[in-house]
């Protein structure tokens, strides 16, 4: 009866698993939600995990609906880009594998006993009772082991949506620089035949001997300069529309994408917000996954109580700086404040254990502080931008119009000659190339500011190498 009721106990004490937990964990998607909420806020789309051939081939025929033989906008190209990229994918599928592990510590042990008749009975209950102890060690620790189990699975939804935001953001860049380079490319293209124009009027008055061999030499290497620019104007937008495909997930199949001539317009405001450095620190998902590291570590070294909180740098709210001027104003920048909890580790007897929460605690603390910097350089970067961009619009091109104006009136009233026209309206597709690029340069700075906010970084290894494609 003794060894009956110690089978029993072990077999109850071993089977403590956790119903809740499990059930959550053991969903085929289990944690996903999370990622698409987190992306639709971050980068206004909404990524799919295919887990059968069906739904392989059915997100194939929705992709292949959105961009076959289309002209496709940067949000399109986004939304393709986090449904079919093969590396993101795989991300998820680290999503579901933590998934597993965190089900499969909430299930515990498998209950097992073996017991051999042929020993003694004392031994056999001494047997039985090393058993129950070791299943009471057991469920002791399935709380313990089970919670630091949910924050991994959560650092790993984090993670999943970490390399969705850097992927969107990619794909947003990689997008913008397509677009840019075509649209220089025909800037180029425009300028090569003024060049061309005026070189065959060289052509025309050297053999009639109005123009010597040197301004003839003049003029046709500049069209010769501007045919090679041109030539690598159309590779560099090849080139940037290839790592666009690829980035999608479009790579060697029979889908026809276009990408627009040009950019979209200048914006009247740079979209980017002034309290970014707040936005920074309550969105960035590297934090997130750094404080839950924090607390992973403080569980399983039981460190419990937090002894006070402190901040990633040493500013106080409303911290006075002195201005320019002498007097004493407040930044509202140094007035945002990120907490750190700080546990007691006097009572630590593992130095491993200190070690792994001073390195915890300090990676989360630099992590804030780059989280400052980049979200004060994007906002820096934007405003910037912008602001030359609209000096390009607004001043420079206007200017310009204004020669090419008046250089055709006076061409008209015989007063310039065709060169001095052509090189006039030379210098103006010029200046249409350098406004062109600092349009495209703005909405470069714009998709920093979102990876600022959220901590998209580039190049993640769902985009895979770019030295494969160079």
């Amino acid at each position: 009866m003794k060894a009956v009721l110690i089978i029993g106990t072990a077999l109850l004490l071993s089977a403590c698993a956790q119903t809740s937990v499990v059930q959550m964990a053991s969903k085929e998607r289990a944690g996903f939600d999370t990622v698409q909420a987190g992306a639709s806020r971050a980068v206004g789309a909404s990524p799919e995990w295919a887990l059968s051939a069906g739904e392989i081939e059915a997100l194939d025929r929705r992709v292949h609906g959105l961009v076959h033989k289309k002209t496709i906008n940067a949000d399109t190209a986004v939304q393709v880009a986090i449904m079919n990229n093969r590396g993101l994918q795989a991300s998820f599928a680290d999503l579901g594998l933590s998934s597993t592990d965190l089900w499969e510590v909430a299930m515990g042990p498998i209950p097992s006993v073996s017991v051999s008749v042929s020993g003694l009975a004392g031994d056999v209950t001494r047997a039985l009772e090393a058993l129950v102890m070791k299943s009471v060690l057991d469920a002791a620790n399935q709380r313990p082991r089970t919670e630091i189990a949910q924050i991994r699975f959560q650092q790993a939804q984090l993670e999943a949506l970490s390399e969705t935001i850097a992927l969107a953001i990619e794909t947003r860049r990689a997008w913008i620089e397509a677009v840019g380079a075509f649209e220089k490319a025909a800037l180029i293209a425009e300028a090569q035949n003024t060049a061309d124009s005026a070189s065959e009027l060289a052509s025309q008055l050297g053999r009639t001997g109005f123009m010597s061999k040197a301004d003839q030499a003049r003029e046709h290497a500049l069209t010769a300069v501007l045919a090679v620019e041109r030539s690598e104007a159309r590779l560099e937008a090849q080139l940037a529309k290839e790592r666009l495909i690829r980035l999608m997930g479009l790579f060697g199949s029979p889908i026809e994408v276009f990408v627009p001539d040009a950019l979209p317009s200048l914006p009247s405001q740079p979209r980017a917000s002034a309290d970014i450095e707040r936005l920074a620190l309550a969105n960035r998902v590297d934090l997130a996954v750094g404080k839950l590291e924090l607390e992973a570590v403080a569980r399983e070294y039981r460190l419990t109580g937090k002894t006070r909180m402190i901040s990633d740098v040493s500013l106080a709210a409303g911290l006075e700086a002195e201005g320019s001027n002498g007097s004493t104003e407040v930044n509202p920048a140094l007035s945002v404040d990120f907490e750190i909890p700080l546990y007691d580790t006097g009572r630590l007897s593992s130095k491993r254990g200190q070690m792994n929460y001073l390195r915890a605690a300090n990676s989360v603390a630099q992590q804030a502080i780059n989280a400052r910097a980049e979200a004060r350089m994007a906002y820096k970067s934007v405003t910037g931008r912008h602001a030359v961009a609209r000096h390009w619009r607004d001043v420079v091109l206007p200017l310009r119009r204004t020669i090419d104006e008046e250089s055709l009136k006076s061409y008209s009233g015989m007063i310039t000659s065709t060169f001095e026209l052509l090189e006039d309206a030379r210098d103006g597709l010029e200046a249409q190339i350098g406004a062109a690029e600092a349009k495209r340069d703005y909405w470069l700075a714009e998709t920093e500011v979102t990876a600022a906010i959220w901590g998209g970084t580039a190049g993640a290894g769902a985009g895979g190498n770019e030295e494969d494609m160079e």
